[in-house]
């Protein structure tokens, strides 16, 4: 009786992205689980009051904020599980870790190394983990890296600089997964207008201009509420100082990062998504990922008036675009919003439709287990 080839054996693998990520948690890892001897190594919080997964096939790495410490005491700690654990492929999503793939690499694994931002264009706007010697380091094994790993592109345009590459790669977008289209289709709630917003909060992502659109609608519209989830990457006290976020601040309710399923909750009940990016650094050439998943719960989004974003929203007719530096602009479009909610229903659907035909997770799955096979 002959025994079952055994399956190649995968490690994904972060020392920044925690155990809950929705695109390596919730979409990489099922989509590979079946096919491969999947383990998985992300880093978990201790002030985050969630669950680990309990699965032994999942790798609790310690978290530190900055990259100094990780290189100390997490990177030892990575070495340790790969050579305990021997995988065929290391799938990593940092570049910090590009020094320890090419010991992977000597050690008999092929690397994936996935680019989820442009670094290039994003360094001059790090406040933390930027140092002159980081970015040197950086730049070399970036290169070095070129010509012996796999690619994995979340973005188009990041092939704009990642050219002459010396193996096979893939651009995988993180779209939305199918599973929030059996959601319900939201039902606002008329007597407490109610925006939802979900990502990083900074002032990159307009921030600035949603709090300067805020107090407009609040003039008309004292109700109106704003829940945000996501990390903020804004001091308290520049928040403070500003006149504008004193002037709403009863109407943010921030509750920190959650996972998709507890945040989507409250998109149940909203008028519709914001998805606001200023064209600074590598945004002008990315998607904001959760404007699709809202397109998927059936919210209308707003949306950054960007060409690639422009050329999602407007074709399909599910929801706005509004300059990011615009704050009566995204006034006019929330006060309409509030005002005639009965058209908003049109957009849900056809962001959801837009979904099922094209912007998915189902389809790019098939790119990158497509890259594997190679």
């Amino acid at each position: 009786m002959h025994k079952p080839t055994p399956r190649p054996r995968i490690l994904l693998l972060s020392t920044v992205h925690t155990a809950t990520d929705p695109r390596i948690s919730g979409k990489i890892a099922p989509s590979l689980s079946t096919h491969f001897d999947l383990f998985v190594a992300l880093a978990v919080d201790q002030n985050d009051q969630r669950k680990s997964p309990t699965n032994q096939r999942f790798i609790g790495l310690p978290y530190f904020r900055q990259l100094l410490w990780r290189v100390f005491f997490v990177h030892p700690i990575v070495l340790w599980k790969f050579l305990f654990i021997r995988p065929q492929i290391v799938h990593l999503f940092v570049a910090e870790l590009l020094p320890l793939a090419f010991l992977f690499r000597w050690l008999g694994a092929e690397v994936v190394y996935e680019v989820q931002e442009n670094l290039y264009k994003k360094f001059p706007f790090k406040s933390y983990n930027r140092g002159w010697f980081f970015e040197r380091l950086f730049r070399y094994f970036d290169h070095q890296a070129r010509h012996v790993f796999k690619f994995v592109f979340t973005e188009d345009a990041y092939l704009n600089e990642y050219q002459n590459l010396g193996k096979p790669h893939a651009i995988v977008h993180n779209f939305a997964s199918s599973d929030w289209l059996s959601w319900p289709f939201p039902a606002p709630d008329v007597q407490q207008p109610t925006f939802f917003y979900a990502g990083v909060i900074s002032f990159e992502r307009a921030f600035d201009t949603l709090l300067r659109a805020l107090v407009i609608v609040k003039r008309k519209h004292p109700s109106v509420r704003l829940h945000l989830f996501g990390h903020l990457r804004i001091a308290q006290k520049s928040l403070e100082e500003r006149s504008d976020y004193r002037a709403v601040k009863e109407q943010l309710i921030f509750h920190g990062y959650a996972p998709q399923e507890e945040a989507f909750l409250y998109a149940q009940k909203a008028l519709a998504g914001i998805a606001l990016l200023k064209p600074v650094g590598d945004y002008a050439d990315s998607y904001p990922t959760k404007m699709f998943d809202y397109m998927a719960l059936g919210l209308p989004v707003i949306t950054s008036d960007l060409p690639l974003l422009k050329a999602v929203i407007e074709p399909n007719q599910c929801g706005f675009c509004v300059s990011p530096y615009d704050a009566e602009a995204l006034a006019a479009v929330m006060l309409s919003c509030i005002e005639n909610p009965k058209t908003l229903q049109a957009m849900g659907i056809n962001g959801r439709k837009a979904v099922k035909t094209t912007y998915n997770w189902e389809n790019e799955a098939k790119k990158l287990l497509e890259l594997y096979r190679q």
